[in-house]
């Protein structure tokens, strides 16, 4: 067992204090945010019907929990942003080995990919709703619009960028596509395709709450979109949070699957 010299350990020490002081100061920073905003709202130097304050959101919070209505907007939500994404994941690591078996179709696709992919997908919701009607499908169509282009341009690329020797070595001793695509190009991605996942995760949450701002009567984009427009800023402000805390949990869980694969 290799004994640790006082010279690293006091190195390590140091690397760990300082983590601890990053942790300590964004806390702070989070808890002098929130008492600056509520004393300025007490004190009326913001107007507290426009800004809200700490706590009158967590009333909301707590008053929403207690007739469990939000609890049914969260998880309709989590469930549309949870589907649109395994359809990403699946549609979109699909087409990029599409692409990558057939590069003369690639080379024609690929210029539609990217005008698809820069179309602010906003403009789709509208288009959506005529199309599929407002309802369930078409918020997960809209999750799926913002993420899937990127997806397959992405993926495509790194499938390309595989090694060149060891492909030309899978096809020197017989090997076929296939060969080549399960044994160096989808084994060596795996680290591009977590990647791609954890941006995916977040950009399909945003297109869902994009089509619950036009098409849903539940969800948390429908109860945005709704409290803005009866005025009842505190639940707006709720409904941001609670985004922010689930986009937050569904990258970390992710992030936990990549250290996880990667440490194997």
């Amino acid at each position: 067992m290799t004994q640790i010299s006082p010279a690293q350990r006091k190195f390590l020490q140091k690397i760990r204090h300082e983590k601890y002081l990053i942790t300590l100061s964004r806390i702070l920073l989070f808890l002098g945010f929130l008492i600056l905003w509520e004393v300025s709202a007490r004190k009326g130097w913001i107007d507290s019907f426009i800004f809200s304050s700490p706590f009158e959101i967590w009333t909301t919070f707590f008053s929403m929990i207690k007739d469990q209505s939000l609890l049914s907007h969260i998880g309709v939500t989590v469930m549309e942003t949870l589907v649109s994404f395994a359809f990403v994941v699946i549609l979109g690591i699909g087409t990029a080995v599409f692409l990558w078996a057939c590069p003369k179709l690639s080379l024609v696709l690929e210029p539609y990919l990217v005008t698809l992919n820069s179309l602010p997908k906003s403009a789709l919701a509208p288009l959506l709703i005529v199309w599929l009607g407002a309802n369930v499908k078409t918020i997960i169509v809209a999750g799926m619009s913002v993420a899937i282009f990127g997806s397959v341009i992405n993926l495509y690329t790194g499938f390309r960028e595989a090694d060149p020797e060891k492909l030309k070595l899978i096809r020197t001793l017989g090997g076929t596509k296939k060969d080549e695509l399960t044994k160096i190009v989808l084994p060596s991605s795996v680290p591009l395709i977590l990647s791609v996942m954890k941006v995916n995760i977040g950009l399909c949450l945003v297109g869902v709450i994009i089509g619950e701002f036009i098409g849903a009567r539940r969800g948390l984009g429908y109860l945005i979109i709704y409290s803005s427009q009866t005025f009842r800023l505190s639940t707006m402000l709720m409904s941001i949070i609670i985004l922010c805390v689930i986009a937050m949990v569904l990258y970390a869980v992710l992030n936990f699957i990549e250290e996880h694969v990667q440490s194997r």
